[in-house]
């Protein structure tokens, strides 16, 4: 991998647009269809628009605030160094893959996620077991990084720290780096959005998208007028289909 640009002094802003280049570890499991929050429509409209999306509200707010604490008690927990990437990553070999580390271990090849999780969720970290969407982006930072193995380090808010080991599965990164190969591809290169799943987010996004009504603007049906003639003549064979004028 290589180091796609600094984040060090990087604006929020250009942070975002760097971002639009290719698909990042937080896109992976909503191109899967594994992301309850966000789906493939909706990156798919991140990624061709020129409207940046700074979306934030608490609980992102407190995953930030929280990262360095979740950082500093998995080092506790582990022995192990951490160190901030302050980089965004690039794929050598496939360069649309990008990625923004929370952390790397130091003198290991391997990262850390840090997460934080609400106590209403801890049912989802229970008896091992990682959210699908988290876990295929940590196989997305692998897949970029080409590290043996990833880390992630879960506070349940007010219960306990759940830290979880991730092993490089060659087979799972070459068909996560297909698909999303292939959503690049089919959907955001030729500009065709994927279809939407009918789920809230996707509602929302619709609505913004075509939020504006021009009730000034018409419409030119003519071509239709012999469909929309053979539509009243099977709807109501005993009657007769009329052009528009009286009849005598």
């Amino acid at each position: 991998m290589k180091r796609l640009v600094s984040t060090l002094n990087l604006t929020k802003e250009d942070w975002l647009r760097y971002r639009k280049c290719g698909i990042t570890g937080t896109d992976a499991g909503s191109i899967l269809g594994l992301n309850p929050y966000r789906s493939a429509f909706q990156v798919y409209h991140d990624k061709i628009s020129d409207t940046i999306e700074n979306i934030d509200n608490e609980a992102m707010r407190q995953g930030r605030d929280l990262e360095e604490y979740v950082a500093q008690r998995f080092s506790e927990e582990t022995g192990f160094k951490v160190r901030r990437a302050n980089a965004i990553y690039q794929s050598e070999e496939h360069p649309l893959l990008l990625a923004d580390f929370d952390r790397l271990i130091v003198g290991q090849k391997a990262g850390l996620e840090c997460k934080t999780v609400s106590p209403f969720s801890a049912d989802k970290w229970a008896d091992g077991k990682i959210p699908a969407h988290y876990l295929a982006q940590v196989d997305h930072y692998l897949a970029v990084s080409g590290f043996d193995c990833w880390y992630v380090a879960a506070l349940i808010l007010g219960r306990e720290l759940v830290i979880h080991k991730i092993v490089t599965d060659k087979q799972v990164l070459s068909d996560l780096i297909d698909k999303e190969e292939l959503f690049w591809t089919r959907h955001v290169v030729p500009q065709i959005p994927p279809a939407p799943n009918g789920c809230d987010s996707d509602t929302q996004t619709i609505n913004q998208l075509y939020e504006v009504d021009d009730r000034d603007k018409t419409a030119d049906l003519s071509s239709l007028h012999g469909l929309l003639d053979k539509r009243q003549e099977l709807s109501h064979p005993n009657r007769a289909v009329g052009t528009g004028k009286d009849c005598h």
